[in-house]
């Protein structure tokens, strides 16, 4: 690896900041993360070793830069291996993960830069409040990471994270093998109920694998549609079985992509590591630092919410099995009838067939929607450039307000097989003030449905148009954000968090006001007819009872795994949480056990799936700001928000940063209102 590859890898000379992204190897990873390293540990020894006594500057600000090369090498691996994997980058993640972990441990439980922080943050009240912030967050990183731990117990928590990081990475592994492999064909004389955008969709993807006909892949934008149009039960139930069976060890891959002794594993080593650390469980460990604090207060919440869906759902589900009594099926409803009859009730109930409403919704019109609504709340600007990325899928934008530059914003929209599935937003780098500073570059990634052919219109779904709006307010967070050091910049916030500024941006794709001026046929370029609009709106709630119960049933696994003693066969403890709960059969988890990437890909949404119905609360009372104010664009509602929370990153305690916004703690009425479960 010459000079230049490894300064390409860490210290980017692209257009706007950017990584050059055409001249970056896979054979450079490997020795540029041996360097790297090497230069990331020089610079934490330097630190730990000083001779000066600590202070401020010297241990936690030298700290906050110490690893740069290394994280900006990182940043752009991580990012690749989620939208473009391929065999030697999934190889070197596997590689990657124990020397991560390792490194990460090492620096992370250094007694002498704990004693150091613990010094400095003896004197913190005297430092400006940012400092302060920093500091406490410094030392708070380095207790529970075990800095703290001697002897057998330091050694065996390093062995613990090392560990954990292979079977994270073996667990994402293997449910993309089984995305990626598993494909459905559907035979000519099997199509009824599709409509024809489903079926362009589905030829797209066989004639992109190489195939004729159309395919059904695990591809949400695919699967999705299907089990709500496909008139052919055998057909739904065989796909609906292949998308849970995702990482099971009855899915694409077999035993070879079988997850479920790696869940074993995991949960037993996280309640090791939180017992290591004097905490009761794994649940008690990693709620310590968000909002709600503790299992009892997330049980209370989820609770409350599941027991209004589960009326609704109940009701809905009665109404579902007599329309499929009434199709002449003597079976009980099942998972793979539910969305199929939640459609046709929906059409029935609110005359809305989604092939009527998608010519509206191209991503083109969508985007600009998502860009005109940052533009009237915060007056951002957004200059398309071209750069070379990673896909000519992805595009890039310089966000501009007052003629300066606030961030790079990327965007890489469509499904491939070499992309994981779902949506995210992470950044290549974070927004700081230090020295000259820096603005964060954003990447926002989703997987829509390709155009049928290049240069013809993408179309979203509802759901997907959704999608969109929420990860640009993630996008948001790390664009608006104005603070000095990078640790606590953008989405570096509370779990429980970090999710409002997302969910709040998706209230403005429901209001007329948007669809009115974006919402535009592809074909015509004719506004969307105000009573079509008002039926979308009006089917919001539709199904509420089924999307909130698949959600809640992930979130209380998710918690009950994490609680006490780790199951022995989690699967088993599954079912058990299920059977608590008087789950309805047809409405499974949204997230299995064995491909539920948010808990065991990594640690982030590990005990804290919940967080998105707590930051719902939130969000809904959020928006309810701007209704009190008469207008969804209300300049100082929209400035105080920017100023309180997006602007903020960590800089504060969640609850002082939210009460410094909404002057009072928000309400559960809001939700289940917004939900129209009351």
């Amino acid at each position: 690896m010459t000079n230049d590859a490894y300064r390409e890898l860490t210290d980017w000379s692209g257009i706007h900041g950017l990584p050059r992204f055409d001249l970056i190897r896979d054979e450079d990873f490997a020795p540029a993360m041996d360097r790297a390293l090497a230069d990331a540990d020089a610079a934490i020894e330097a630190i730990a070793a000083n001779p000066e006594p600590p202070s401020f500057q010297n241990t936690v600000a030298a700290l906050e830069t110490a690893e740069q090369p290394l994280n900006n090498l990182c940043a752009v691996f991580y990012t690749l291996t989620g939208v473009d994997s391929n065999e030697r980058r999934e190889a070197l993640s596997r590689e990657f993960a124990p020397i991560l972990a390792a490194h990460g441990s090492k620096v992370s439980m250094d007694r002498r830069l704990y004693d150091r922080v613990a010094a400095v943050f003896e004197g913190a009240d005297a430092l400006p409040p940012q400092d302060r912030r920093v500091t406490e967050l410094a030392l708070r990183s380095f207790r529970r990471a075990g800095a703290g731990l001697d002897g057998d117990a330091r050694a065996r928590m390093a062995a613990i994270r090392q560990r954990l990081a292979v079977l994270q990475t073996q667990f994402g592994q293997n449910v993309l093998a089984d995305e990626r492999d598993l494909v459905m064909q559907v035979p000519d004389d099997r199509l009824s109920g599709l409509p024809d955008w489903l079926l362009t969709a589905m030829r797209a993807a066989a004639a992109e694998r190489g195939r004729d006909g159309q395919i059904v892949t695990l591809s949400r934008s695919l699967i999705v549609p299907f089990l709500q149009y496909s008139d052919d039960r055998d057909l739904r139930e065989a796909a609906w079985r292949a998308w849970v069976a995702r990482g099971s060890g009855e899915g694409a891959g077999g035993a070879a992509t079988d997850n479920n002794a790696i869940v074993a594993e995991i949960l037993a080593l996280r309640h090791e590591r939180a017992q290591l650390l004097g905490y009761e469980d794994f649940a008690a460990y990693k709620l310590e630092p968000e909002m709600a604090g503790t299992a009892e207060r997330v049980e209370e919440l989820l609770t409350e919410v599941w027991n209004a869906a589960k009326k609704r759902a109940d009701s809905d589900g009665a109404e579902l099995a007599r329309m499929l009594q009434q199709d002449g099926v003597n079976a009980e409803l099942a998972p793979w009838d539910w969305r199929y009859y939640a459609e046709r009730k929906r059409r029935a109930e609110h005359d809305l067939d989604e092939a009527e409403v998608k010519p509206y919704l191209t991503l083109d019109a969508m985007r600009e929607a998502v860009f005109d609504v940052a533009n009237r709340l915060f007056r951002l600007e957004f200059e398309p450039f071209d750069a070379p990325l990673w896909s000519p899928d992805a595009r890039a934008w310089r966000v501009m307000r007052d003629g300066q530059e606030m961030a790079i914003f990327i965007a890489d929209d469509f499904a491939r097989p070499s992309k994981r599935s779902g949506a995210w937003c992470g950044a290549l780098r974070y927004q700081h003030k230090i020295g000259d500073g820096q603005r964060a570059i954003v990447v926002n990634v989703c997987n829509f449905t390709p155009p049928a052919k290049p240069g013809a219109p993408a179309f979203l779904s509802w759901d997907d148009a959704g999608t969109l709006f929420h990860e640009f307010g993630h996008a948001l967070h790390h664009i608006l954000s104005d603070v000095h050091w990078p640790s606590i910049s953008g989405t570096s916030v509370a779990r429980d968090f970090v999710e409002l500024p997302s969910q709040l941006y998706e209230h403005w794709l429901e209001q007329p006001e948007v669809l009115d001026q974006h919402a535009r046929h592809a074909e015509t370029g004719a506004a969307l007819p105000a009573d079509l609009r008002d039926r979308i709106i009006a089917a919001g709630n539709a199904d509420q009872g089924f999307s909130t119960l698949e959600y809640l049933q992930s979130a209380l696994v998710d918690l009950g795994f994490h609680r006490g003693e780790p199951p022995a066969d989690p699967m088993a403890r599954q079912a058990e949480i299920l059977a608590e709960l008087d789950a309805p059969t047809a409405i499974p988890m949204r997230h299995a056990t064995p491909h539920f990437g948010h808990v065991f890909s990594g640690d982030g949404y590990s005990a804290g799936y919940y967080s998105y119905l707590w930051s719902e609360v939130m969000d809904a009372d959020a928006f309810e700001a701007f209704r009190e104010a008469g207008d969804i664009f209300d300049p100082e509602t929209a400035r105080r928000l920017e100023a309180s929370i997006l602007s903020r990153g960590d800089s504060a305690p969640a609850d002082d940063l939210w009460i410094e916004f909404r002057e009072q703690k928000p309400g559960i009425k809001p939700l289940l209102s917004g939900r129209g479960l009351i």
